[in-house]
């Protein structure tokens, strides 16, 4: 049996064990997870965590999980403290990328070095907004990076991953606590990371104000950019632009330099 599949029938049998029809939240917790493994005789992943990683971040949960949902909503799984989780029904999120927008080009600052050997991950997507200010480009704002793959703590969650965290100053002098998610490929956005990086950014950084962005790099290696935020529990698009990294040789200059004619970045 593959890990995917394998993971796939942990996590619906401990859903099942435990859900009555019309709840809308279903605890459980970590050694569960290796509880119901033993019940189906499947062996104990090594690492446990890595099911509940897979589930929150990357892969959707089992049809028959999902099955069981009202219209309109759907299952996550939220931490709600050490060790301690809850399948919890949700608003669908719908952070997807709007085909409709244009795609904006920015010249690729990228070093050389660095296009010759980086992979073709998350970690990559987050070094080319590094190195191009893409942040800056986006907000209007200054930003400095300060902590990459951030694994931390946060209250009445447990543990949480952060992609990376900036902090940013505009010209008015406000300062801005930044948490940047990478998505590349199918990945999506979902509404657990977007509330566990409020909430650290709330416990950790309440005297700033808290911009949470996500990127999501498409296989034409457009850049799409959310600014996000959480309404009545649902992750809403603030705002969203499409960018494209290219070299100067195919950058029309013109274009560039009258681009709408707006200076209102400035």
């Amino acid at each position: 049996m593959d890990k995917k599949n394998k993971y796939s029938r942990i996590i619906q049998e401990l859903f099942l064990q435990r859900y009555t029809d019309g709840e809308a939240e279903v605890d459980f917790t970590r050694n569960d997870l290796i509880e119901v493994a033993k019940s189906l005789n499947v062996s104990v992943p090594k690492n446990v965590g890595d099911v509940l990683y897979s589930f929150r971040y990357r892969l959707p949960l089992p049809e028959e999980i999902q099955a069981t949902a009202p219209e309109g909503k759907e299952w996550i799984i939220v931490g709600t403290g050490t060790a301690t989780y809850s399948f919890r029904l949700s608003n669908k999120a719908k952070i997807i990328p709007n085909p409709n927008l244009e795609i904006i080009p920015i010249p690729d600052n990228t070093p050389e070095v660095i296009s010759m050997y980086q992979f073709s991950d998350e970690q990559s997507l987050l070094c080319k907004i590094r190195y191009n200010r893409m942040l800056d480009v986006f907000l209007g704002i200054v930003t400095y990076s300060m902590q990459n793959h951030l694994r931390t703590q946060v209250d009445n969650i447990g543990q949480i991953e952060i992609d990376e965290i900036y902090v940013g100053v505009n010209k008015k002098g406000q300062h801005f606590i930044i948490p940047v998610e990478a998505k590349v490929g199918n990945d999506k956005v979902g509404v657990v990371q977007l509330m566990q990086d409020m909430s650290y950014c709330e416990q950790n950084f309440s005297d700033l104000i808290c911009v949470p962005i996500a990127v999501h790099r498409m296989d034409d290696e457009t850049l799409c950019m959310f600014r996000l935020t959480l309404d009545k529990g649902e992750a809403k698009i603030v705002d969203e632009k499409h960018y494209k990294l290219a070299n100067s040789e195919s950058l029309d200059r013109a274009k560039v330099a009258n681009r709408n004619r707006d200076l209102t970045g400035i």
